[in-house]
């Protein structure tokens, strides 16, 4: 497999939440790099990450930023790449909206996929079912993994049944 997967946050602290993503990357076989890219305090290396990302052989970019929450709609702006934009609950945050509605909230032309407060698992996921579309092997563990959700629930809902 040619394409991996960027990992970027705007800030260390994010990594609490973005290391979700990085194990189910782990899980899935799916190269990824990290790293702490700002679009508030590093925008020039933000720009040429971006610019520069399909040609440096990703094929999908994460992007966790909390507050203002710019890093993933400014990241889609500069790359013809598909983004995830994940939402995070930071320190100073308003519930997390503030997150939420900056990255969910793109003009048309712009579009980040946006996944739930914090869901950097589904991040993951979301970026190994875009790589599993042209990776047959991806698709395969994929679909493993389908098959442990469906066992786990069928298995919690036989332990729970008439008990509910």
């Amino acid at each position: 497999m040619n394409e991996k997967v960027a990992l970027i946050m705007g800030s260390d602290s994010d990594w609490a939440v973005m290391r979700a993503a990085a194990a189910v990357l782990k899980r899935f076989e799916i190269p990824f790099e990290t790293d702490i890219v700002s679009a508030h305090r590093t925008p020039e290396k933000m720009m040429h990450f971006a610019q520069g990302a399909h040609e440096n052989g990703f094929g999908v970019i994460i992007a966790g930023a909390g507050g203002a929450a710019h890093l993933p709609g400014m990241t889609a702006a500069y790359t013809p790449l598909p983004v995830i934009g994940v939402p995070i609950k930071s320190r100073n945050s308003l519930a997390g909206w503030d997150s939420i509605l900056s990255i969910l909230q793109m003009p048309d032309g712009v579009p980040v996929a946006t996944v739930a407060l914090n869901a950097a698992e589904n991040a993951g996921i979301l970026a190994a079912q875009i790589l599993g579309l042209v990776h047959p092997e991806i698709r395969a563990r994929l679909c493993a993994y389908k098959a442990e959700l469906k066992a786990q629930t069928e298995a919690k809902a036989q332990k729970h049944r008439g008990a509910l």
